[in-house]
């Protein structure tokens, strides 16, 4: 189910399967600024990645001396939340480790969601709590999906990626070819150096994501050239941040800017739940938060 809030200028719109991120609604204008999903292109909007961001190898991993599915980008995203209700500018929901999710990850845990708004920010914060008795270890990302072009007067040239500081994003290389393709190779390259902007172009994304790496920028836009319209994520906490649109599309049809915690496994991964790179890592009773800050100024 469907619910909403708002204040003065933007309407927000979550769908409690996942608590993803459905609308985000400009209410002077009437624009929609989140990727409205289409299944010919990418059937999703803003999922929530947890306990594990990107692939897993071989599909599956051993946790506990047993061996489990490994979805990509974890199974919140694909669990009905409970909605918790809003009060003032904030808007919450819950779920918990139930019968189904254990098959998968054998962890119990809250995961909360939990949307504020702050003028013409949204920020979602994920709270996880560790509700078992064992060791939780994971993952976490976010994956929101702009809607791109801003409007069907400009084309996919006419907008940057703009930082708020000159940066040298180091892209993290997948493997291309072999039974490791798609993993995480221990090469990077330069996607620029010392500027304020990445020049966009529709056919960036032909070999998929890129993992930017190794910036101190605290924002990343996607910037309108020759209005100035940008919506800004906020990326200084986060060691990665995933930039992708479908590939193979003529043109670019949504943006997605993705703070990520941690990456998919490495090429090496040896298969074990606890060798992978995680987020964190909680003793019982412990909790964890990060956050999705994005301004909309268009």
């Amino acid at each position: 189910m469907r619910h909403s809030f708002e204040n003065e200028f933007l309407k927000v719109t979550v769908d409690s399967l996942g608590s993803e991120l459905v609308s985000v609604i400009n209410k002077e204008t009437g624009a929609e600024m989140m990727w409205q999903k289409d299944p010919e292109v990418w059937p999703r909007q803003a999922p929530v990645l947890f306990p594990n961001c990107g692939k897993i190898k071989g599909g599956e991993y051993t946790l506990d001396g047993k061996t489990y599915k490994g979805l990509q980008h974890g199974i919140v995203r694909d669990h009905e939340h409970e909605f918790k209700g809003v009060e003032g500018n904030t808007m919450r929901f819950s779920f918990d480790a139930n019968e189904e999710s254990l098959a998968l990850f054998p962890r119990h845990y809250r995961f909360e969601s939990i949307f504020t708004l702050e003028g013409r920010r949204l920020i979602q914060t994920l709270k996880v709590t560790n509700t078992d008795d064992k060791e939780l270890r994971f993952g976490i990302g976010f994956h929101p999906g702009f809607a791109f072009p801003f409007d069907d007067k400009h084309t996919t040239a006419d907008y940057e990626l703009r930082f708020d500081t000159p940066q040298t994003p180091m892209v993290r290389e997948n493997v291309q070819e072999g039974p490791a393709a798609g993993f995480v190779d221990d090469k990077y390259h330069a996607i620029v150096e010392n500027s304020l902007s990445i020049p966009l172009d529709d056919r960036m994304f032909d070999n998929d994501s890129m993992a930017l790496s190794k910036m101190t920028a605290k924002t990343m836009s996607i910037y309108e050239k020759d209005t100035g319209r940008q919506v800004t994520v906020r990326i200084e906490e986060f060691p990665y941040v995933v930039i992708w649109s479908k590939p193979g599309t003529d043109t670019i049809k949504f943006f997605c800017i993705e703070p990520w915690q941690n990456l998919q496994d490495s090429k090496d991964a040896t298969g074990n739940w606890n060798d992978k790179a995680c987020a964190a890592v909680l003793a019982p009773g412990e909790e964890y938060s990060t956050a999705l800050d994005v301004t909309f100024d268009r």
